[in-house]
């Protein structure tokens, strides 16, 4: 009997561990909730067959003034996105937005508005199906001012012409700008073909972009500000993006000396023309260096009030001039003066301007225009100014490049 007994319990332990291994596995396949809500930032997670919990989270959660280029990120963890929808809560708009390849990201493909409120809707499943919502909100910030990236000069103005071979890239912001260097980091000059250049800030609102050497003629500029939504500081932000391409034309460069009291004329390196001149007299005398054609007409009204030098001063004038091309912003022009013809090629008696006889100075009106380059050596003057629009070819390369803010 005692063997028995023995033989039946050996049988028995088999059976009882069996039925315990059973009821294991049964409890650790059981399922977890299958709809979790959650109305936060952080993740609301199901529970996957194999035990894991899917969830999803927003970026920026819950952000607030953020900047409006700021991407809104939707991400699932051990799992995937079903759908996300973004939308502006007073507009009423939905935000465009792109899954990745897996499903496991969705990020949106637009920009935001400024003081705009978006609220965030997403939800995520497990492979087993079950599923996870996760909401969200998102503000931008609300700028106290909104500067535009206006350009100098105009490209609609150039469009047909082109621009000259000195012409440098100028942003001219409708407010200052403090935080120069992360404004800079979004302004871009491609040329093609490829050539060195830098910006240079000439104060807090202008800044100018110059290659090393004159552009080589039949450069294309292709020039982009990627402001919108960049801090400009003091509560400041761009407002809006823009690309312009502008187009340099055949190389002119006009010379003019004073000690000869000529200036020739240059077309893509040649000497084409040579015309006796009359510059500014030793009271006013011409600015030295580099001026760029900034404006021309045919007839224009020359006021020394424009530039401070009122009536009442011995060096104020007015008068009407024709074939007339702005050189620099202080007054000097390359312009027809018939009262001086007979100082023309002997003397300077000008009050800063180049004069030229009625033939000459329609021959160069016709010829030279925006960006072209008037070149003055010995005339008595001053170089003439960086700030002095445009003064950007008085400074050596090195210094130049001294004047970018990311320097």
């Amino acid at each position: 009997m005692t063997v028995k007994k023995t033989l039946l319990f050996a049988r028995s332990a088999p059976i009882a561990a069996g039925l315990l291994a059973v009821a294991l596995f049964l409890s650790a396949c059981s399922s977890g909730n299958s709809g979790n809500t959650n109305n936060g930032g952080t993740a609301a997670p199901g529970t996957s067959s194999q035990g894991a919990a899917v969830s999803v989270s927003i970026e920026p959660a819950n952000g607030k003034n953020i900047s409006p280029v700021t991407p809104i990120v939707v991400k699932a963890a051990n799992g995937t996105l079903t759908d996300v929808t973004v939308q502006n809560t007073a507009k009423h708009t939905t935000v465009k937005g792109e899954f990745s390849a897996d499903k496991t990201t969705w990020t949106s493909s637009e920009p935001l508005g400024y003081g705009s409120t978006y609220t965030v809707d997403a939800h995520g499943a497990d492979r087993s199906g079950k599923t996870v919502e996760q909401q969200g909100q998102v503000t931008t910030v609300s700028p106290s001012k909104q500067a535009n990236p206006n350009m100098i000069p105009a490209p609609a103005s150039v469009a047909q012409t082109g621009v000259g071979v000195g012409q440098p890239v100028v942003f001219q912001f409708s407010y200052p700008v403090k935080n120069k260097a992360d404004v800079e980091k979004q302004l871009s000059v491609v040329s093609n073909p490829p050539q060195e250049g830098s910006w240079y800030w000439i104060d807090d609102k202008n800044v100018h972009y110059r290659p090393k050497e004159y552009w080589q003629p039949g450069t294309t500029l292709t020039v982009s500000a990627k402001i919108y939504g960049v801090d400009f500081g003091n509560g400041v932000y761009g407002a809006e993006d823009r690309t312009e391409t502008y187009h340099v034309h055949d190389s002119w460069i006009a010379k003019a000396d004073g000690n000869t009291e000529q200036m020739q004329i240059f077309h893509n390196g040649q000497v084409v023309k040579t015309m006796p001149i009359s510059m500014g007299k030793d009271a006013t005398p011409t600015h030295l260096g580099a001026h760029v054609i900034s404006f021309k007409a045919e007839s224009y009204t020359m006021d020394s009030c424009t530039y401070g030098v009122c009536q009442g001063d011995p060096k104020w004038y007015r008068s009407e001039e024709k074939w007339t091309e702005r050189i620099s912003n202080d007054g000097e022009f390359v312009h027809e003066n018939p009262n001086s013809v007979g100082a023309q090629g002997n003397s300077n008696v000008s009050h800063g301007c180049i004069n030229l006889n009625a033939e000459n100075a329609e021959w160069f009106f016709h010829n030279l225009g925006l960006g072209d380059v008037v070149e003055v050596t010995n005339s008595g003057g001053q170089q003439l100014p960086v700030w002095d629009l445009y003064g950007d070819w008085a400074l050596s390369w090195e210094q130049w490049q001294q004047g970018s803010a990311l320097k």
